[in-house]
């Protein structure tokens, strides 16, 4: 690999020959100022937020917690990657639930809240400064702050907000030192501006978790990613830039071309580099987190308060006010629904997501989680005809939308075929799942669940 400290980078990419162009619904959530929801009666707080593990309860049923307080902590993925309670109360029951995004009941806390929302203060802020480089004693200093602040990290239970939820501590350790950080704020699915609104008001939050992201890497170097179909947010960001005076940190502006917010996609785009199959961003000498998981890190060793709440676009031809809504994890999806003016007639879906990559969710009761980034009370108008599934012409319209650069239609052969050595010949693992070869077929074939299903072949 390179010297990431050399790597160049594009501060406005052109348009990818992959992709689709899908229509941007973004304008009416946005046109509101963020609201706050206030505080829910009761949360349901999932322990299966961490991929691949569930968190180990560290409350009991009856026990007052405080906001903030952990509850529970994974010991597997990530040892000491904690979850918190996002309200003051008791714990009215540990048990099994469907929260949004789940198909299958997960282990939850429930907490009933005592309205008074006192913060648990077992987080301080700061940490204290970076032991300057130099002698062979200050570099073995800078490797125990680097590991104390990745321990932090996970105690503040910090994931990836973007949606994919991957602990940002073992991001970090990944990475290693020297790598250039790369934040993304391109949410390129239509209907989701979160991190839209996130930067619009918040950008200085961003910024300053940018830096402290960069110290724990020392990277040369922070280019912050947001679409061009973000105006004020992008002004916003050269704001606040303006403001803090730091020339390592820049903006990159990319197409609103679908799936371009896409982590290996924004890879290509901004710095011209392709991570090897198989491989992550820090293969290339890149650390690519959300914008929105910056903001928590800053809020976390700036003000002690763990990831307890998360922004959520609330939005659809069946909701009254679209909105944006900063909420406690663990709300009922009921309650911002009821923020967003409630609705304005039956939904025909609902939808966590984006229309492309979303999860339909079979009802309003179930509680937010750090992954719900949306939420679309969608018409019967916005989801379309269904339509017929018809025999595959092998027009290759598939192949040209592909961003990973598959053939989508060979796949589909080698999955109906039950072949797996020649799904992973194909690149089967490769494939992001963002539906872009769905939205191209003129057959209307549904490829990417077929894609899915081909994973799961593979995987045994």
């Amino acid at each position: 690999m390179s010297d990431p400290a050399a790597m160049t980078y594009d501060p406005q990419p052109r348009r990818p020959v992959w992709g689709v162009h899908i229509p941007l619904r973004k304008n009416r959530s946005t046109q509101p100022p963020l609201r706050i929801a206030p505080l829910p009666a009761k949360v349901w707080i999932s322990l299966a937020q961490c991929p691949g593990d569930i968190a180990v309860p560290l409350v009991s049923p009856g026990q007052n917690v405080l906001c903030g307080e952990p509850v529970a902590e994974t010991r597997r993925i990530v040892p000491g990657l904690r979850i918190h309670a996002s309200i003051s109360g008791r714990v009215s029951a540990i048990d099994t639930f469907v929260v949004a995004g789940s198909s299958n009941p997960v282990p939850c806390v429930v907490i009933e809240s005592d309205g008074r929302d006192k913060r648990w203060d077992g987080y301080t802020a700061g940490m204290g400064a970076l032991p300057d480089n130099g002698s062979a004693a200050n570099a073995a200093a800078r490797g125990e702050w680097r590991a104390a602040f990745q321990q932090r990290v996970a105690e503040g239970g910090i994931l990836g907000l973007g949606g994919a939820l991957f602990p940002t501590a073992q991001k970090l350790a990944r990475a290693g030192t020297g790598s250039i950080l790369l934040l993304n704020g391109a949410e390129c699915e239509s209907y989701i501006s979160c991190d839209d609104m996130l930067i619009r008001e918040r950008a200085s939050l961003v910024v300053a978790g940018a830096r402290l992201l960069m110290t724990a890497l020392d990277a040369p170097r922070c280019v912050i990613a947001v679409k061009s179909a973000m105006p004020a947010a992008r002004i916003a960001l050269v704001d606040a830039l303006a403001a803090l005076g730091d020339e390592r940190i820049v903006t990159s502006v990319v197409t609103s071309k679908y799936p371009s917010g896409g982590e290996r996609q924004l890879v290509e785009l901004i710095f011209g580099r392709e991570v090897p199959a198989g491989g992550l961003p820090p293969d290339v000498g890149i650390l690519c987190q959300n914008v929105a998981t910056a903001a928590a890190v800053a809020q976390l060793f700036e003000h002690g308060q763990p990831l307890i709440s998360r922004i959520v676009t609330v939005t659809g031809g069946a909701v009254t006010e679209p909105c944006n809504v900063e909420a406690r994890i663990g709300t009922p999806v009921a309650d911002l629904i009821a923020l967003a003016g409630g609705y304005r007639q039956t939904p025909a879906r609902l939808i966590m997501g984006g229309p492309m990559m979303g999860i339909a969710l079979p009802a309003d009761t179930l509680p937010i989680t750090s992954a719900t980034n949306c939420l679309i009370a969608a018409t019967a108008d916005e989801l379309g005809t269904p339509r017929d599934e018809m025999p595959c012409i092998r027009c290759g319209k598939c192949v040209d939308a592909c961003p990973a650069r598959l053939s989508p239609q060979e796949l589909l052969i080698a999955v109906r075929a039950g072949a797996s050595g020649d799904l992973l010949t194909l690149g089967i693992n490769e494939c992001i799942e963002c539906g872009a070869c769905d939205y191209v077929c003129p057959s209307h074939i549904p490829l990417s669940v077929q894609f899915i299903a081909g994973k799961t072949l593979v995987s045994g």
